[in-house]
C-alpha cells in the first residue's frame, strides 16, 4: 500500500462513521466531563412569572415622580401576595419573590427612606428595574444544551433548574494499549543486559487516553513474537474499542505488527505510510466496528502520532465534538526546514499579552525519540507539506496539546 500525504490521511479519519453509540444514565453530578447523548429542551419558561431580582419595594414606575408611596403589604420569597399594587401604594418585595400583580417596576431599600407606613423616593429607577421578565433565562422549548456538549457545571445547573436528576451519556470508549519490542522492560523489570530499555510509551499514551475521558485497559509489553503479538490482539479486540501498539510497523526483520493486522486480524488497512515527521509508519486498521492503530516505537513518534490518529478516534467514540486545537501564532526565531514531509515540532506556546508566540528554548536536536521535548508548555508547529523555511516574526499554526 503506498504511503499516503497528511491531508489524505485526515480525510480518511474524518469520514469514518461510528453509529449506534451506547449510552447510560448517570446522576448529573456524576456526569460531570461526561458527554451529553441528548439535546436538553426547556419544558418551562424561567421564570414563569414577573420576578424580583433585589430586595425592595414593588411599584407603579409612574408613582415614583410623586416622591412618597404607601406600604400597604410584604411579599416573601416562596409566597403570593394577595394584595394588588395600584396607584399610589407599594408592596416590600425580595429577592425571588413573584412581582405583585399590578405592578411594573422594583424600587431597591436602598433608593428609599421608610417613614412610618411609607417610602420616601430619595432615587428614581428605570421603567422595570430590577424586574425579571417571563423567559429572561430560558423560554419553553429552548434547546438549552446540545447534543455533544461536555457536562461541567454551568451545564449541571441547568439540568437541575429543570428538575432533571439523571442524564444521558454517551459510554466512554475503551482504548487497549500495549508496547511491543524484546529489547523494551516494563515498570519494575530487571535489566539483565545493556540493550535493554525502559518502555515509557504505553504509559505515555495511556495518561494520554484518561486525560481525554477513555477507560484503558493496559496491555503492557509484549515481546516481538508473531503468537504472542496475535494472541495479545485478539484479547485486546474483545476488550477495547480501539488498540493501539507501539513498534513493529517499520521495515525491520522483527517488525510483526503491520503483518499481523493484516493477515492473522483479517482487519481492513485504511492507510499504512503518511508523509509526515514524526511517524511515517503509522498503521491505521478497522476491522468491523473497531479500530487498530500501530504506532512507532520512538517515544516522540508515538506520543505525536497518537494525538493526531487516536485522539480524534477516541472523540468519535466519546460522542463530542470536540476536535485538536489549532493555533495562530507568532514565530519568534527563524526555523529551517529540513524535510518535504508535513512535520510536527515541539515548541514553546506561550500566550503573551493576547498574542501566541512560538520558540524552540531547551528543545534538542535529534531523533524522534526525544519525549522530554513535550515538557512544559509544549505545543506542536504544524508545517504542511513542501513548506518553506521560516523566519522570526512569520505567523504559524500550532497544535495546542
Amino acid at each position: 500500500m503506498p504511503k499516503i500525504n497528511y491531508e489524505q490521511s485526515l480525510d480518511i479519519l474524518n469520514n469514518i462513521k461510528i453509529d449506534n453509540l451506547p449510552t447510560q444514565k448517570l446522576f448529573i453530578t456524576d456526569a460531570i466531563d461526561r458527554i451529553l447523548a441528548n439535546d436538553i429542551i426547556a419544558d418551562h419558561n424561567l421564570p414563569a412569572y414577573p420576578t424580583s431580582g433585589m430586595d425592595g419595594y414593588a411599584v407603579q414606575h409612574k408613582d415614583l415622580e410623586s416622591g412618597k408611596i404607601k406600604i400597604i403589604d410584604f411579599n416573601p420569597a416562596g409566597t403570593v401576595v394577595e394584595s394588588d399594587v395600584i396607584s399610589g401604594v407599594c408592596i416590600k418585595t425580595f429577592t425571588g419573590s413573584l412581582m405583585p400583580k399590578g405592578s411594573d417596576t422594583l424600587i431597591p431599600i436602598e433608593n428609599v427612606t421608610v417613614d412610618g407606613d411609607t417610602i420616601i423616593i430619595n432615587e428614581a429607577v428605570p421603567f422595570g428595574f430590577a424586574t425579571r421578565a417571563v423567559g429572561e433565562s430560558y423560554k419553553k422549548d429552548e434547546i438549552l444544551i446540545t447534543k455533544g456538549a461536555k457536562i461541567g457545571y454551568a451545564e449541571v445547573g441547568v439540568m437541575a433548574s429543570l428538575n432533571i436528576s439523571q442524564v444521558a451519556v454517551f459510554v466512554q470508549p475503551t482504548v487497549a494499549i500495549a508496547s511491543t519490542g524484546s529489547e523494551i522492560l516494563d515498570l519494575g523489570e530487571e535489566q539483565t543486559n545493556k540493550a535493554q530499555i525502559r518502555s515509557s510509551n504505553h504509559l505515555t499514551l495511556e495518561a494520554i487516553a484518561k486525560q481525554n475521558g477513555a477507560n484503558v485497559h493496559q496491555m503492557g509489553v509484549v515481546e516481538d513474537d508473531r503468537k504472542s503479538i496475535t494472541s495479545l490482539l485478539e484479547n485486546a479486540l474483545q476488550n477495547a474499542n480501539i488498540v493501539v501498539t507501539t513498534g513493529g510497523v517499520s521495515v525491520g526483520d522483527y517488525d510483526y505488527v503491520k503483518d499481523i493486522i493484516k493477515d492473522e486480524l483479517g482487519a481492513t488497512v485504511l492507510f499504512q505510510g503518511v508523509n509526515i515527521k514524526p511517524g511515517q509508519h503509522i498503521l491505521f486498521a478497522r476491522k468491523g466496528d473497531k479500530f487498530i492503530i500501530g504506532l512507532p516505537g520512538f517515544a516522540y513518534s508515538s506520543t505525536v502520532t497518537f494525538m493526531l490518529y487516536v485522539l480524534p478516534l477516541i472523540y468519535k467514540f466519546s460522542g463530542s465534538n470536540k476536535e485538536l486545537e489549532i493555533l495562530k501564532a507568532k514565530l519568534t526565531e527563524d526555523f529551517k526546514n529540513k524535510t518535504f514531509k508535513t512535520i510536527f515540532t515541539a515548541c514553546n506556546l506561550t500566550n503573551n499579552h493576547g498574542t501566541y508566540e512560538v520558540d524552540f528554548k531547551g528543545k534538542k536536536q535529534g531523533t524522534s525519540a526525544i519525549l522530554t521535548n513535550m515538557l512544559d508548555n509544549c505545543g506542536l508547529l504544524y508545517q504542511k507539506e513542501g513548506s518553506d523555511s521560516l523566519n522570526a516574526g512569520d505567523t504559524v499554526e500550532v497544535i495546542r496539546i
